[in-house]
């Protein structure tokens, strides 16, 4: 009577804590290199949005697909096990269709690429340790050269690996124009969990404490 009493109370132990306070997310791509390799698991906090925290600059954040930006990558196979383990937070969900960058402008900010760079966010260039070596921090293909002024409730997201990620550069022609709602951001990648060999946490860059990129 006592062992299934405890694995029920353990389940819902794990489901709450994947609803209200902590979800594991499986990294899909090489979009974040270094920060974040094509496999890793990492951990995002999923607490602090419900107390009234918007996303800031420098956060890596997972959010919802805003607008048909995965329409064309195949969403994988799971079986059951994997399925119910997705649903309890035990695994990543393998079919939800998120995504995962770093925010670098949040609403009111101008952001602009310009050549191969650097990246101008409200004019003050950032110095960007984190983006890919031999990446430019700006890419200068159709999409790479752009200044756009965020809205109030949106963020502008890039991958570290610059040169590779499909992000709000590449969407500014779709519905929303690369903007990513905030109401659609699961919450913020805080640390990599799985390799433990890549057990780190993920801290904001000291590059986005400028006191000049607050207009």
């Amino acid at each position: 009577m006592e062992l299934p009493l405890l694995v029920g109370i353990a389940l819902v132990l794990a489901l709450l804590m994947k609803t209200f306070l902590l979800q594991a997310f499986s990294i899909p791509s090489d979009s974040m290199r270094n920060t974040l390799l094509k496999g890793d698991r990492v951990l995002v906090d999923k607490l602090t949005p419900w107390f009234g925290s918007q996303p800031e600059r420098g956060e890596v954040v997972v959010f919802h697909d805003p607008g048909a930006w995965l329409k064309n990558e195949p969403t994988p196979r799971t079986n059951g096990v994997q399925k119910a383990l997705s649903f309890i937070g035990l695994m990543p969900s393998a079919e939800e269709k998120d995504l995962i960058k770093r925010v670098v402008g949040v609403g009111g900010d101008t952001v602009e690429c310009k050549g191969e760079g650097p990246l101008r966010v409200n004019g003050k260039a950032l110095d960007e340790p984190y983006v890919f070596p031999g990446n430019t921090a700006c890419s200068t293909d159709e999409g790479g050269q752009f200044k756009v002024t965020v809205p109030a409730g949106h963020l502008w997201v890039m991958g570290d690996h610059r040169q590779a990620s499909g992000d709000s550069r590449y969407h500014q022609h779709e519905p929303g124009a690369g903007m990513v709602p905030v109401d659609d951001v699961v919450g913020r990648a805080v640390a990599v969990a799985w390799p433990l060999d890549r057990l780190d946490s993920l801290p904001v860059p000291d590059t986005f404490d400028h006191p000049g990129l607050d207009k």
